[in-house]
């Protein structure tokens, strides 16, 4: 496949843009294809079964339109679906997401580490393998956040009843001495700076887009498949309404883009 072919990107709803901008900026000449699956969002609360099969189907309709990579944008479809699409396309570059617990581990200094994530990351095997080979000298406290993928898929970013919603998430994080929280769902990069409001400033932040980035421009590399300065758009699917994923665009991606409807 040609160097020139682009990049697939997808994920539950429209957090993965959160690593799509992240992509843009390290890898200015790919050409990205990205799906919202918004139309089963959040897949935090679906059966691993359901996600794998979304997958599988999204990876398949993104494969019909040349990618020549994938990027599972999203901590839950990676813990349930990264092993089997592995398996079904061996010679494909697929890149997933995991909580940051090794870098939050290496950085925190109360010995307390906070996580927010969606249910189904959270009682991945996955996450238990990460916690058990990073996270044996330090205390986590994990904190599912059932609304809030559903707040930042609508836009609300710094709207009253999210603000409230954090603010009830990160107390007990707090007040157990957290001082290291990882932003376990790439919908939550979106909610930083009403975050930091809410947060001490001795709190670090956590997340992994930056390094998803940089995996995916090594793995390019090493099939001498990293594009050439580009032509052609970028592709936007969304599996529920088209119109409310370009409503949303201009302020997670930061430009507007025409939007289809998903056809799996």
């Amino acid at each position: 496949m040609g160097s020139n072919a682009p990049v697939g990107v997808f994920d539950s709803g429209v957090g993965g843009l959160s690593v799509l901008r992240e992509i843009r900026q390290l890898l200015p000449y790919e050409r990205l294809l990205y799906v919202a699956d918004s139309g089963h969002v959040p897949y935090g609360e679906k059966t691993p079964e359901f996600i794998r099969l979304r997958s599988q189907q999204i990876a398949e309709f993104l494969l019909q339109q040349g990618a020549k990579a994938l990027v599972l944008a999203c901590n839950t479809a990676t813990a349930a679906a990264v092993a089997n699409l592995r398996e079904t396309y061996p010679q494909l570059p697929i890149v997933g997401m995991e909580p940051a617990v090794k870098p939050a581990a290496a950085a925190t200094r109360s010995g307390v580490v906070g996580v927010l994530a969606t249910t189904g990351t959270l009682q991945s095997a996955k996450f238990a393998a990460l916690l058990d080979r990073f996270a044996s000298n330090v205390r986590v406290i994990t904190q599912p956040c059932p609304g809030l993928v559903e707040c930042i898929e609508a836009g609300e970013l710094e709207s009253p009843a999210t603000r409230e919603l954090l603010q009830r998430l990160v107390t007990p994080l707090l007040e157990q001495g957290c001082d290291t929280l990882i932003l376990g769902c790439t919908h939550y990069p979106f909610i930083k700076p009403l975050l930091r409001q809410l947060l001490p400033p001795s709190v670090s932040l956590i997340d992994t887009g930056a390094a998803v980035a940089r995996h995916l421009q090594r793995v390019l590399g090493e099939r001498d498949v990293l594009a050439q300065p580009r032509s052609g758009r970028d592709g936007f699917w969304s599996s529920a309404d088209s119109a409310a994923l370009a409503a949303v665009l201009p302020q997670l991606w930061g430009q507007a883009e025409t939007v289809q409807s998903l056809p799996v």
